[in-house]
């Protein structure tokens, strides 16, 4: 009996855990996952989720930029995200003599707010399912490619008319590995300014040592106003500008959270592969995983060395690094947890189950019979072609910073007109140059050059490779003494010089076009060599997904992220990282003070904020034990994109902002493990007594709808 009830309750428990799994689509929530929700403590109204016409939470939650979320909260277009969503924008905006990265940064007033140059904010429009305009003209007949190609001149079509709007963001998205096709639209504004952001020591607290990790102890969080002309309309910057009115704002809690509470996220999660298939996971792992990890260790060291020893460096970098450093410890990570969560045996299990039900029926196997051979064969016949096209994309594509300029010249139209042409140097040039250091760069260039070598055989080495074996000997640091002496592409200067007087047989004899060139000629006969893998991944993962779908008929499937607006819900709780290890669910200020080193680059925090801290004065913002916490675990299920996500309790309110997932899971984007993952957001109450207390901006909190 005893075993039983044992049984029962683990039996119980999984279900509880698996319900908490998906990135749903607002529009099409199901009855399970409503019911589910509202078990757990959820009690809005659900069309107070979504509503194509009365205002809802879709209103209020934005994308950020090009790649993650905010959220409104203030009636005057207030926009919560994470720091690390604000810092390209806080970085541009930075200088030795302002320092807003080291220092940060807080506006008195409206009229003192940074206009953040190039940084978009969109609000979700509409949301249309368009797939009966496109399966009709997708017979089988049409190979992989050219279904594509069908579906690429039809969804033209369909967002044609918003081409030419600068305001409007058009996207046809296709969902369930293609098999179902929406237009979304976006009202993007353009006047963005920064309001509020902490210094890195609290924003970035931990750096890359912390990433990924928990206990977690980052006050990640910045402040941005988005502004609208005068009709409440998306605008160009303007000093005219008003402050947005969004449709609907999200309240913010008082109350704190504790274990067990139900937590909703809203945001815009980037790209999962929940119904990769085992063959494809490999892949992953040896192919692009590793490739990826040891190129940008090479640069990173490089750069990170530089930074720690230049304050102009650290600040022209600092972006860049951040950027590169996350993926790479992530797809650490990654490989990690796929080992260690026997994710690729699990994921076998499945496919024997679906071979089993494939074989059952003639149906089926007319069907599908062949959709597991396909995958298998694809995957395991483009493992070392991939993993040489990993090398190559992060070496000459993401690793040396000239040959990315040099590619962008290749862009520069000589016959254009003069406005055309000053577009192309503002919008294109002039940014990159000024976050660009040449003697930088003349380091990376021979190790990453020197690493592809090594790695990669001589077939799939660009042409290039040959001149510095015989005119160097072989020695990438002569060649990259060569090439950054006689190149006119290190200097903006010469380089609009060179743009304005020079054909194209004059810009190709410069030493970086020539590698640029080189190097994109060996692109293109990588990428041609890896279609016919890539036509039957696609055809395979398509089927894939339907024949689970058809499989499984009974179980609500939501589809993979695609940079979507998404919901996911679970509740706040630790968790058990491996034997004899607890992990609580929160972390206090206590771990700052444990953790801070005066000097590190990671983990210095400034005397005042140690001081706030040491006197224990949190006010309003600290728990029942007269702690402050900091960040806090739940169950949600996210990925890349969900940052700066609100995470909003059962009546609708704000009680943190979403940014990290944890070591132990980071293979969540293809399994979700319900035991283990865990999504990490910084303690709404941190946010406000940093602003209010710290920051000395308690004018923002006001600004904001308070619940007690």
């Amino acid at each position: 009996m005893r075993k039983l009830f044992l049984s029962i309750s683990i039996f119980c428990l999984t279900l509880a855990a698996n319900a908490d799994e998906g990135m749903w689509l607002l529009k099409e929530l199901n009855s399970q996952s409503v019911a589910r929700m509202q078990e757990m403590g959820f009690t809005l109204p659900v069309d107070q989720l979504y509503h194509d016409t009365n205002p809802s939470l879709k209103d209020a939650v934005v994308i950020f930029g090009g790649g993650c979320t905010g959220v409104a909260v203030s009636e005057q277009g207030l926009i919560f995200t994470n720091h690390h969503c604000g810092f390209g924008s806080i970085q541009r905006l930075s200088s030795v003599e302002h320092d807003y990265l080291k220092d940060g940064f807080v506006a008195a007033n409206q009229d003192d707010e940074l206009y953040a140059d190039r940084l978009t904010v969109s609000f979700l429009r509409s949301m249309e399912e368009v797939t009966d305009k496109i399966i009709p003209y997708l017979p089988s007949v049409l190979s992989e490619i050219q279904r594509e190609l069908t579906i690429d001149s039809l969804s033209n079509e369909l967002i044609k008319e918003y081409e030419n709007d600068p305001f409007t963001s058009a996207r046809f998205v296709p969902f369930y590995s293609g098999n179902r096709f929406y237009v979304v639209l976006y009202d993007v504004f353009r006047d963005v300014r920064l309001v509020a952001t902490p210094p890195q020591s609290v924003g970035k607290f931990g750096g890359d040592t912390d990433n990924w990790m928990w206990p977690r102890h980052t006050g990640d969080f910045s402040v941005f106003r988005v502004y609208s002309d005068e009709n409440n309309k998306p605008a160009n910057y303007s000093d005219t500008n008003k402050p947005y009115k969004p449709k609907y704002v999200v309240p913010v809690s008082l109350n704190g959270v504790k274990e067990g509470d139900f937590s909703m996220t809203v945001g815009y999660p980037g790209s999962t592969q929940r119904y990769m298939s085992s063959w494809g996971i490999q892949q992953r792992v040896e192919s692009e995983n590793k490739p990826r990890v040891e190129v940008r260790g090479v640069k990173q060291d490089i750069w990170w060395e530089a930074m720690t020893q230049n304050d102009t460096i650290r600040i022209k970098y600092a972006n860049k690094y951040a950027g590169s450093s996350n993926y790479w410890k992530n797809s650490m990570g990654m490989n990690e947890a796929i080992a260690n969560l026997g994710v690729i045996e699990k994921k076998k299990l499945l496919e024997n189950r679906l071979q089993e039900w494939i074989n059952s029926n003639p149906v089926n196997k007319e069907k599908y019979g062949n959709t597991l051979d396909i995958l298998n064969e694809a995957y395991s016949n483009s493992g070392d072609l991939a993993k040489y096209t990993t090398y190559y994309l992060e070496t000459f594509n993401n690793g040396i910073e000239l040959i990315r300029f040099a590619n962008t010249i290749l862009q520069f139209d000589a016959e254009g007109t003069e406005q055309d042409k000053q577009d192309f140097i503002n919008e294109r040039l002039v940014e990159s140059y000024k976050n660009y250091e040449p003697k930088l760069d003349r380091k990376v260039l021979p190790a990453l050059m020197k690493l592809y070598a090594d790695r990669v055989p001589k077939e799939y080495q660009p042409d290039i490779y040959q001149k510095i074996d015989s005119l160097f000997e072989g020695d990438y640091e002569r060649y990259a003494d060569w090439l950054f002496d006689n190149t006119q592409f290190t200097s903006l200067e010469e380089l609009l010089v060179l743009l304005q007087t020079a054909d194209t047989q004059v810009l190709s004899k410069d030493p970086a076009m020539e590698l640029a060139l080189s190097a994109a000629d060996m692109g293109y006969e990588l990428s041609s060599k890896m279609i016919s893998f890539y036509e039957n991944v696609l055809r395979g993962e398509r089927e894939f997904m339907a024949a689970l779908i058809e499989m499984d008929s009974d179980k609500a499937f939501y589809p993979d992220a695609n940079f979507t607006q998404r919901l996911s819900y679970g509740s706040v709780a630790g968790y058990q990282p491996r034997d004899a290890v607890w992990y609580n669910y929160y972390s206090t200020t206590q771990g700052i003070l444990e953790k801070q080193k005066p000097g590190d680059p990671e983990f210095n925090v400034q005397d005042y904020i140690l001081k706030a801290i040491l006197s224990g004065d949190f006010g309003r913002y600290s728990d029942e034990n007269g702690e402050l916490r900091v960040n806090f675990l739940s169950t949600n299920d996210i990925t890349g994109g969900n940052s700066g996500s609100p995470v909003i309790n059962g009546k609708g309110e704000l009680i943190g902002l979403a940014f990290d997932g944890n070591w132990e899971s980071l293979s969540g984007d293809i399994l979700f493990e319900p035991e283990m993952q865990r999504m990490i957001s910084v303690d709404i109450l941190y946010v406000l007594y940093m602003l209010d207390k710290v920051m000395e901006a308690p004018h923002i909190v006001n600004e904001l709808n308070l619940v007690d």
